[in-house]
């Protein structure tokens, strides 16, 4: 007996590899998803502006990474206590702006190299209602409690979201033939826009992703709200706000994600390292013990071999971290 709606899943659409490289924007849980990635030893960038939450927000970012746009003092502004830009997450405000400068710039900078580079583009959208500053008429990608009548707030309708991303799109792939791009539509509910107005939202999301995917070439969807809708319908899969993915969720979405894009190979490298990064995790007894330092090298020497393997694997922190408790 069956007691939930099975979502259907993409099969075969594509594959993704531990050698490429991938770039994400959007929602926290993108966040998610990026971080899951990361912890497998895939590379990604995670959300180089902090986390966005619509399509236009996400598009300008790409458009001001893809131009190498440099952020002057002109760019932020004060309150209370803090420099801010409208386009970052409050992780990168700072009490004064040098200091907020330089953690906007240098993670552009850094974005700009890897855009060039990455293999993949994901983007997970949660909601097509945008905030626009009402002095300068720009989307801004966070509002930082500003009052409301600062902003115009308006939700954005599918022509508009798809002709900016097939836009920025065009202009990526100028700069890299090769990207590839996985849209999903984030499983948060976002209870601000009224029930209803969330509804409505997601549907424009949906209907936006299928338009992109339908006439962009390597453009493909991931249905993470569906499944978050209609398998794991259930509370007891919502954290404590009743709003986001529990963390007994965000792992079953993790493992629909898996079945779709990883091959039996990936699959197996993942596992390999879950056994290294537990050996690594493991707390012993007797640190000092002769045991336990020959537990240690076996992790190095199954690093070592991971390593020669997949030489892109990024493993020199996990290998300092054994050999200085060798030292110990």
């Amino acid at each position: 007996m069956n007691f939930s709606t099975q979502v259907e899943l993409p099969e075969k659409q594509t594959e993704i590899h531990h050698s490429d490289r991938l770039m994400f924007f959007g929602s926290c849980f993108a966040e998610n998803i990026g971080n899951l990635l990361q912890g497998n030893k895939f590379r990604c960038d995670v959300n180089p502006f902090g986390i966005l939450y619509n399509p236009l927000s996400i598009c300008k970012a790409l458009n001001q990474i893809l131009d190498r746009r440099v952020y002057t003092e002109d760019d932020l502004f004060p309150s209370h206590g803090l420099w801010h830009s409208w386009m970052h997450h409050s992780d990168f405000s700072a009490s004064r702006p040098e200091e907020c400068l330089e953690k906007i710039n240098s993670r552009l900078m850094k974005a700009a190299d890897e855009l060039k580079e990455a293999d993949w583009l994901v983007m997970t959208w949660g909601t097509a209602f945008v905030y626009i500053h009402q002095e300068s008429g720009e989307v801004v990608g966070n509002c930082h409690k500003q009052p409301d009548k600062t902003f115009r707030r308006l939700r954005q309708n599918v022509k508009a979201f798809v002709e900016e991303c097939l836009s920025v799109l065009k202009k990526c792939r100028e700069a890299n033939p090769k990207l590839k791009v996985l849209i999903t539509v984030s499983p948060i509910r976002h209870a601000k826009d009224g029930m209803h107005g969330n509804q409505l939202s997601k549907a424009t999301l949906l209907l936006a992703a299928d338009e992109l995917c339908r006439t962009c070439p390597d453009c493909y969807y991931f249905p993470s709200y569906e499944i978050m809708m209609d398998e794991l319908r259930d509370y007891r899969f919502y954290a404590d706000d009743m709003l986001h993915p529990s963390p007994m969720a965000i792992e079953y979405i993790w493992e629909c994600f898996s079945k779709c894009y990883f091959s039996d190979e990936t699959r197996g490298v993942m596992k390999e390292w879950e056994e290294i990064r537990r050996g690594i995790a493991h707390k012993p007894f007797a640190p000092e013990s002769e045991g336990y330092r020959k537990f240690l090298s076996q992790i190095v020497l199954k690093i070592v071999r991971l390593k020669e393997k997949l030489p892109y694997l990024e493993v020199q922190k996990e290998i300092e971290i054994c050999e200085s408790r060798l030292k110990v």
